[in-house]
């Protein structure tokens, strides 16, 4: 039994009922309204002109930045890659919904803790003119933001079981959804400060947030939660299922919280030694008139991040580590007893000299071909490895017999290319 293309990535998925799929397509249309709704009324109009300017140029030098984490996500999904409008799909849950449902929230949570500041003048007193942001910052955006871009991953852990194979895919949702959030929360920043000070914060704020290679913050933040999804899809122990989400998440709150609670850390410590927190209008301004250039934001934000959020970066990078040991391990087993037209002998022992960087490619076939040919075998690896840990015959089921179905296919259909 062929599935075409659509098919395979719906199989399994409540989408591949019309009712639900109807009742999915309306409510993602109500959160893209709101969220558009709330991105026009409280970011967009009320920066002037000049600031709206700067907000649009901010949100090109940000796309060109985002190139870079792009294309090594897009690398590290080479053995099987989503499609590209998945890809787009995810990215604007974090640029559109994640943070048009994230702003009234922070800014309520902001307006609480103003409140409480009023009640408590001693408070705004021992902390400085900033206290309300240095308490709010810990506050909000751990909790609100983590949990409307999350709410993206887990829709995606839901709804698309096919395409959410392991911890490798669990770290590039995540990221994607982080990129996109940052991607239009940096321009945001920029032409904030560009408001209050006429200055436009290039390298203290787009490239700080674009640190890293663009893979630091919140696409740091949100890949942790990401990587647990991926464990518990990924492991057989019944309870790390469970927990691993939950641990996901507590990383990618706690990252956050980290490095939003850095401001209010050093503040307590001045207060504790017998100092004295003071910060007036001109000396934020001077900040930001002596704003480092591009390039420097960039080595300097990444240098902070690593220091700061080592650990957290640490755990992303030994897990992608170890998820490339393990999608060549199953790549290899699930392929080993398979035979022509499926794999031949020397595109088997191709599988096995696959190594961290190096992507194997088969001889004798145009670039394309070959490349869905080397993408048919790698789903039907990992498909039979999902049948097995849920204790089914990879024999019995469709979506193996498609992809078995698709390589015959791709061999019949091939012009032979000379080598």
């Amino acid at each position: 039994m062929t599935l075409d293309a659509n098919a395979r990535l719906l199989y399994g998925s409540p989408l591949s009922r019309p009712k639900f799929a109807k009742f999915a397509a309306i409510a993602l249309a109500v959160l893209v309204a709101i969220s558009t709704h709330v991105i026009v009324t409280n970011i967009l109009t009320p920066l002037t002109p000049e600031a709206l300017r700067v907000f649009g140029l901010a949100m090109v030098w940000g796309g060109l930045l985002s190139i870079i984490p792009l294309a090594i996500l897009w690398f590290l999904d080479r053995r099987e890659p989503e499609s590209v409008w998945l890809y787009v799909l995810v990215f604007l849950w974090g640029a559109l919904i994640a943070t048009g449902v994230a702003q009234p929230i922070n800014a309520t949570i902001i307006q609480w803790v103003g409140q409480v500041l009023t009640l408590h003048p001693e408070i705004q007193e021992l902390l400085g003119e900033n206290a309300k942001m240095a308490i709010a910052a810990p506050l909000a955006g751990p909790i609100v933001e983590e949990t409307t871009k999350g709410v993206g991953l887990l829709l995606v852990f839901w709804l698309l079981r096919s395409e959410f194979d392991s911890v490798r895919d669990g770290f590039i949702y995540g990221a994607l959804v982080g990129l996109g959030f940052n991607f239009l929360e940096a321009p945001f920043y920029v032409a904030k400060v560009f408001s209050e000070t006429g200055v436009a914060p290039w390298g203290g704020q787009l490239a700080m947030r674009h640190s890293l290679l663009g893979l630091g913050g919140h696409a740091l933040y949100t890949s942790l939660f990401g990587l647990g999804l991926g464990l518990a899809r990924q492991t057989a122990r019944a309870w790390l299922r469970y927990a691993a989400p939950i641990g996901g998440w507590l990383l990618a709150f706690l990252a956050h919280f980290v490095n939003n609670g850095i401001g209010l850390l050093i503040t307590l410590l001045i207060v504790l030694g017998g100092g004295q927190v003071t910060q007036t209008e001109a000396t934020s301004k001077g900040i930001v008139l002596i704003d480092p250039p591009l390039w420097v934001g960039l080595v300097k934000g990444s240098v902070q991040n690593l220091i700061l959020l080592f650990p957290f970066v640490a755990i992303a990078v030994v897990m992608i580590w170890q998820s490339g040991i393990w999608e060549r391990q199953v790549i290899r087993d699930e392929l080993a007893d398979e035979r022509e037209p499926i794999i031949k002998p020397d595109e088997y022992e191709q599988v096995k000299g696959d190594r961290l960087f190096k992507t194997r490619h088969i001889p004798g076939y145009s670039r394309r071909t070959a490349l869905a040919i080397v993408k048919a075998q790698d789903e039907l690896a990992f498909r039979k490895w999902r049948v097995k840990q849920t204790n089914g015959s990879p024999d019995t089921d469709p979506l193996v017999e498609s992809w078995r179905e698709e390589l015959a296919h791709l061999r019949e259909s091939a012009s032979p290319v000379a080598v």
